[in-house]
């Protein structure tokens, strides 16, 4: 654990009405890994580029990622986000989130002669060639994860007729199986740990040969920020995930941080949605960031307690990062020129 050395300059006025807590006794404890990972990192990259190289507009089915910041600050250069492939014009370009999406919507793309450009997370691609792989063997697939969710829709439309999805732990009992000795299960990326692995052991208790994928499907991101948050949040009074409501993984970080101990947590967008009350009797603060956060986010928060009176930071590391994925291929093309092409889309 390293620190930060304390500014000298006197607590505002704010922190001095603090009393109950001394200045010296104020910290924050600041979770590292936070924020972008490399699947989120790959897809706000692949925007921003495809709008470099081909010019606005360029649109995105869907958030590319599921943050407030991120979709305003590229709509701002020229993005448009629409809800279906049918609203975009043909011969324009599309970009599919970071999420993925069913085969469906690929095809939906090829009948508006679109441009594609596939964000989907690399980690995401792994689990619906699971899920292919699997639905060719006839087996039933247990899909762990929350209905409506953007990489639920996108994991079970590639095989609809195999895939049963598993909302948590008490959703367990309404499964059926057509062979209870033939079925696996996958899980959605971004959720908890802890959850996931209880939904598991509920689902052995009733299909005692279970088979698991044959690697872990959390991401290795939602896992190291877990970690970081439980140990975090033993030693903190108050955590703040930053993050949108409508991300997964933040949700779960404020869930996981109550579970480690912490006293109280809560979610925000952006450090003005903190509510002072929130401090009250509070010495120290912990402070992590979802998978889909840029950090000049969290440095906002962190500025906002300084300015009263949590001026003293240590970082709380729980793993190193170095993972990195390449771009998308299809940007290394001329997309405008394929799309404009006799009814073709700019996949290979």
């Amino acid at each position: 654990m390293t620190s930060r050395p304390s500014p000298t300059a006197a607590p505002s006025g704010d922190a001095a009405r603090r009393s109950d807590i001394q200045p010296s006794a104020r910290k924050v404890l600041l979770a590292a890994p936070r924020g972008y990972c490399a699947g989120v990192d790959r897809a706000v990259i692949a925007v921003e580029k495809a709008l470099e190289q081909y010019g606005a507009p360029v649109y995105v089915r869907h958030e590319i990622v599921h943050n407030k910041y991120v979709v305003k600050t590229l709509e701002k250069k020229g993005a448009i986000f629409v809800d279906e492939t049918e609203e975009v014009p043909e011969g324009n370009i599309v970009i599919f989130s970071a999420h993925g999406v069913a085969p469906v919507v690929h095809e939906e793309a090829k009948r508006g002669k679109l441009a594609t450009i596939d964000a989907t997370c690399p980690l995401v691609t792994k689990v619906h060639k699971e899920a292919v792989r699997f639905a060719n063997e006839d087996y039933d697939i247990l899909l762990i994860g929350h209905e409506g969710h953007e990489e639920v829709i996108g994991t079970s439309g590639e095989a609809p007729d195999h895939i049963t999805l598993v909302d948590g732990p008490d959703d367990v009992a309404n499964v059926e199986v057509r062979d209870p000795d033939k079925v696996v299960w996958l899980s959605q990326t971004t959720l908890s740990v802890d959850e996931t692995m209880e939904t598991v052991d509920a689902l052995k208790g009733r299909f005692p040969n279970l088979l698991s994928p044959p690697s872990d499907d959390i991401c290795y991101a939602t896992q190291n920020r877990q970690t970081a948050v439980k140990v975090m949040g033993a030693e903190a009074d108050l955590v703040i995930v930053v993050g949108s409501k409508n991300s997964s993984n933040s949700v779960r970080l404020v869930e996981v941080a109550l579970g480690a101990g912490a006293r109280d947590a809560h979610l925000v967008d952006y450090a003005e949605e903190i509510d002072e009350s929130w401090l009250e009797g509070v010495g120290t603060v912990g402070v992590t960031s979802g998978a889909s956060v840029p950090e000049i986010l969290v440095h906002g928060v962190l500025d906002w307690l300084a300015q009263r009176g949590y001026e003293d930071v240590e970082t709380v590391t729980a793993a190193q990062e170095s993972i990195a994925f390449s771009l998308p291929k299809e940007l290394r093309r001329d997309l405008r020129a394929e799309a404009r092409a006799a009814g073709g889309t700019a996949e290979d």
